[in-house]
Parts: structure tokens; C-alpha cells; sequence
């Protein structure tokens, strides 16, 4: 039995009654190649479970105690030098932040001793479920792997409530993380995970994080999500160079790297190779502008120019035209019920081929729901079929429209 000292300066310790949700990765059983691990933890035993994920300087374990109270412990090992550098930054920056919804709760550290006498510094966090890369995953899987370049099979990206729900939620994350003066410096899909607790996605893994105007980390963000000053930076590094005046890359690396992800979950295409292309570089805007307009043959029901906007800000080469995340946030992107329009698109295609559907936010036309099919058969038949129906606890009446005055975007008051 190992056992540890430690230290819980959240007073958070899940307790056997507590519910539990999963981190980076779906329920499974034992890891039978892993060999049982007991921790003491805050006078309590739990059991190793699982290694939910393991990098160069530490490990990750699902963990429990009881019947159903879970955590994660991120476990670090011994730095070069034979240090714990890294354990220590980490910890310092979640001390520093907690308290955000959209950020990964820590429950206290411990300090764990093994049979053979090896002592590593742990920390103890909440356990959250998937990872936006196995949605990723997921999504890929539902079709053939698609191509930018060879014109591959139509890829099935995520649906806009999601992608709109994500986007938010790291966001708000990120804004609450620059205002504390911090860059969190390694965003990528693997480390956004979804709290089925709270319904929420929230941000993990600070060990690259720091001070804005203070970097103390060389070498920064993963590549694939990297933006191009870090790419710079992390070149002129790698041969013992610096740029002249430079202080360190600045909070927008951040918003590169989510406009990366937000990209790929729309598209449900990995851009790792796309990004580090010559094509990306010359001209970045209409590689985004042609994955959008490919990807508008499989929602075309679904407004989606606001993401295309937002994210194209985000993934502009100047970094002072990028914004901050609180910008960000003041995007008409957000303001657009998508799940409502994804409700309605469900119900409306019961009865036909939708073309389009437009639910406007103002007059004219506010208060209606107006949809498009694809020919004149469908559109009757839904109208005969919805009228007398309820949807969102409100009446329906359904009546034709004029599809010249709609597709010149003429939009009048049809149902008193």
C-alpha cells in the first residue's frame, strides 16, 4: 500500500454520496496490464482504476474511494534535474484560478511514496468525461475520412448546438483566465472536456500556462493548434535565438488555437497537415471560406456565415486584429437558438426535403418559422400535417409563402 502526505486547501474532496462523471474517456474496466495502485488520499484509500493518459512528465489516473465517489490524480514525475518544476507550476496556476465553472476543479495535492520508496507530487481533480478529440474521433468515424485537397467523401462535423455550446463555454474560460493575467498555452481538443455534471465543457492541463508579459516557458502550444508568432517563437528557440524586444507570445495564442478547434468540429476534418500547408498560409480565409461552403451541403437549414466570421477573426495572422475572448463572446454567433433551429429542422424534415429554414430574430418576420422544402408536394404535405400541432408549448398554423419574396429575404407578418 503506498500512502502520502497531502494537503486539501479547497475543502472539494468528493465523498462516497457524490455523483460521478468520467475524465477523458468512457467507463471500461481495469487496465489489466496496469498493476493495482492504492493511493491514501486525505486518510481515505482509493483505487487506480485506469490511466486515463500519459505524457512525458506525468500520468493520469481515473481513481476511486467507496462505492461511486471518483476523482482524477495527475501524477508527475521527477523533471530532468530531478526536480518538480512541473508539478509545482501547475499547481500554482490552479490555485491561482479557481472558482470558474469552465475550468477544471482541483481538490488539493499530496505528495505519494511507492513500495520502493519513490515519492512524486500528485494532484487531486475533479474527473470530467469525454474529450472534445474523442468527439473528434466519433464524428470521423460516422463517414468516410474526408480530404481538403483530393475532394475525399463529405465529412459530418458536429452539430451547431454543440459547436456553439463549446465555443462559449472555452470562451468564458479564457476570459476569465486573461483577465487573471494568464495565457493557458496549449489549447487543443484533448485538453476540453465535457462535465456531465454540470453540462459544461471546461478547460484542463495548465502545465505550459503563464504570466502574460512573463513567459517562463520556452517552447509553447502543440502543433496542429499552434499560432504562427509561437511557431516563430519556438523556431528561433530551437537555435538559441530570441526575436529583438520580445516579451513573450500574448492571450491571443489562445484564440488561434480555439478557432482551430472550432473549425475542425464544424468540419469534422483534422487540420494538422492543412494548417502547416503552404495553401493555409497564403491565403487561410478561403480555405476556411471552402469548408464552410462544403459543409453547407449537410446543414444547409442551418445558418452558419456567424461561425465562419468568428472563427476567421480568430485565425487572423496579425494578433492584434484576433480580439480577446470577451470580443469574442459579443458574437452574433451566440445570440442564435440553435438548438431551437435543430428542434424545428428534426420536425419539419418528418415531411420533406428541407431547403431552409429561417426563424428571424426581428421584424419584419418575427415570431414565424420560415421553411423551405424542396419541392411543392413536400411543402404542401407539411402543411396539412403541422398545423394544429404544438412545438415549444405554442400553436402551430402553417400557411404558404411566396419562395421569390423569400429567397430576396422580403419577410412580412403571414398569421395574425
Amino acid at each position: 500500500m503506498a500512502h502520502c502526505s497531502s494537503s486539501d486547501p479547497s475543502g472539494k474532496i468528493p465523498r462516497p454520496d457524490s455523483s460521478a462523471v468520467l475524465m477523458a474517456g468512457s467507463p471500461g474496466t481495469v487496465d489489466q496490464a496496469m498493476k493495482p495502485v492504492l493511493f491514501e488520499i486525505f486518510g481515505e484509500i482509493w483505487n487506480v482504476q485506469a490511466r486515463l493518459g500519459q505524457g512525458v512528465s506525468a500520468s493520469v489516473y481515473r481513481v476511486s474511494s467507496g462505492r461511486t465517489s471518483t476523482a482524477a490524480v495527475k501524477e508527475f514525475l521527477a523533471d530532468a534535474q530531478g526536480g518538480d518544476y512541473g508539478y509545482h507550476k501547475e499547481r500554482s496556476v490552479l490555485e491561482d484560478i479557481q472558482g470558474h465553472k469552465n475550468i477544471v476543479t482541483l481538490y488539493g495535492v499530496f505528495t505519494n511514496h511507492s513500495h520502493v520508496g519513490v515519492a512524486t507530487r500528485c494532484l487531486l481533480l475533479e474527473l470530467l468525461d469525454v474529450s472534445v478529440s474523442e468527439l473528434l474521433v466519433r464524428a470521423s468515424t460516422q463517414g468516410q475520412v474526408g480530404s481538403l485537397q483530393s475532394g475525399g467523401a463529405q465529412q459530418q462535423g458536429h452539430s451547431m448546438w454543440l459547436v456553439q455550446h463549446c465555443a462559449r463555454d472555452i470562451l468564458e474560460a479564457l476570459a476569465f483566465l486573461h483577465r487573471e493575467g494568464y495565457v493557458h498555452a496549449d489549447l487543443k481538443p484533448r485538453n476540453v472536456l465535457w462535465s456531465a455534471d454540470d453540462e459544461c465543457f471546461k478547460l484542463i492541463d495548465f502545465g505550459l500556462s503563464f504570466k502574460e508579459g512573463n513567459q517562463d516557458v520556452k517552447y509553447i502550444q502543440t502543433d496542429g493548434y499552434r499560432a504562427p508568432e509561437a511557431e516563430l517563437q519556438n523556431s528561433l528557440a530551437q537555435v538559441g535565438l530570441e526575436a529583438e524586444g520580445n516579451s513573450g507570445c500574448s492571450a491571443t495564442v489562445d484564440l488561434w488555437s480555439l478557432g482551430i478547434i472550432l473549425l475542425e468540429m464544424h468540419s469534422g476534418i483534422k487540420l494538422k497537415d492543412t494548417v502547416r500547408s503552404p495553401e493555409w498560409k497564403d491565403n487561410s480565409a478561403a480555405i476556411v471560406d471552402h469548408i464552410f461552403a462544403s459543409n453547407s451541403v449537410v446543414c444547409p437549414a442551418i445558418p452558419v456565415y456567424h461561425l465562419r466570421d468568428l472563427i476567421k477573426s480568430m485565425l487572423h495572422y496579425d494578433p492584434k486584429h484576433r480580439g480577446t475572448a470577451e470580443t469574442a463572446l459579443l458574437s452574433p454567433f451566440f445570440s442564435i437558438p440553435f438548438d431551437i433551429l435543430e428542434d424545428m429542422k428534426e420536425e419539419c424534415q418528418k415531411y420533406g426535403s428541407v431547403v431552409s429554414l429561417l426563424i428571424p430574430k426581428e421584424n419584419p418576420g418575427k415570431g414565424q418559422v420560415f421553411v423551405e422544402y424542396a419541392n411543392a408536394g413536400d411543402s404542401k404535405e407539411a402543411q396539412r400535417l403541422l398545423t394544429g400541432r404544438t412545438f415549444d408549448r405554442k400553436f402551430v398554423v402553417a400557411t404558404f409563402y411566396p419562395l421569390s419574396a423569400y429567397k430576396r429575404g422580403y419577410l412580412y407578418q403571414t398569421v395574425q
